[in-house]
């Protein structure tokens, strides 16, 4: 699988592995099948937060990856945290999936930013909690906390995620996530957030080693994220989400790589032929 070196001595699959839905919309059966067919197709990227799962998803996708520490690149995030809510949630998953599917297996979209707003915020509001404003003994915290999940020493990226408002302890942060470094517990800080948020990050965005952030051809913001970040190492989400509706998933994933070729793009399919199809347009720029 071709490989992007997106931070010095830190070399990922062009194809990340979007975990979102684990032990959400899909379940522990499902995702164990994505995990292993990623890492059968040579995906050696995957994408991660403590909110992931209700929680639950660090711990199960480490387990999948015990022994495979050093093949891979583990990214997760903190800053978004599932609530004594979605605890109460978990005995009633399987049913909710099954009415949902109808009783079919589910086949999630690719992650997806502001589909329905209305309703994303309403699932944050339930059974998730922001924290606000984030410091760095919350950075502290919630690394130990992914360490032990995820069972390993050291984490590849570690993302602020999706925060609504700037960070005003900005310099706090990076001195904690200078100090991880130096502890060996993380090897590149992150920033990930939607365009939409992006007007709050502006004053200190290239201080952050690695951005990941929704990107999509035809969206309104493609044009000026190309001119502004063609030759920069990027990781992009919902590729499949809006922009031009015509396009096939394919031709997506083909226009990010050539417009973007130094760029992660992370699939969330756990459908495993359209899985093998992403791969496939990853690898066309080794051809």
């Amino acid at each position: 699988m071709r490989t992007v070196e997106l931070t010095k001595g830190i070399k990922s699959s062009a194809l990340g592995f979007g975990c979102a839905s684990i032990l959400g919309a899909v379940d522990a059966a499902t995702g164990q099948r994505g995990i292993e067919c990623a890492l059968d197709l040579g995906i050696t990227h995957f994408d991660l937060a403590r909110s992931y799962g209700y929680g639950d998803a660090e711990q199960f996708v480490g387990k999948l990856l015990k022994g495979k520490r050093q093949n891979v690149v583990i990214a997760t995030k903190f800053g978004i945290v599932a609530n004594w809510k979605s605890q109460l949630l978990k005995p009633v998953k399987p049913l909710v999936r099954m009415l949902k599917g109808n009783k079919k297996p589910v086949e999630p979209k690719e992650e997806v930013v502001n589909e329905n707003p209305n309703n994303s915020q309403a699932l944050l509001n339930r059974f998730f909690d922001r924290i606000s404003p984030i410091t760095g003994k919350d950075m502290q915290a919630n690394i130990e906390k992914s360490l032990r999940a995820l069972k390993t020493d050291y984490i590849d990226y570690y993302f602020i995620h999706e925060p609504h408002e700037s960070l005003i302890y900005i310099d706090e942060l990076l001195a904690t996530a200078d100090k991880l470094k130096q502890d060996g517990k993380i090897r590149a800080l992150g920033l990930a957030y939607n365009q939409s948020q992006l007007h709050f990050h502006q004053a200190y965005i290239d201080k952050f080693d690695i951005l990941q952030f929704n990107n999509s051809p035809g969206i309104a913001e493609y044009e000026n994220i190309r001119l502004q970040r063609a030759d920069k190492h990027n990781i992009f989400f919902s590729a499949m989400s809006g922009g031009v509706k015509k396009m096939t998933a394919a031709e997506k994933f083909t226009k990010l790589y050539q417009d973007f070729p130094d760029s992660v793009i992370l699939s969330s399919t756990f459908n495993e032929k359209h899985l093998k199809e992403n791969v496939a347009c990853a690898n066309k720029l080794s051809l």
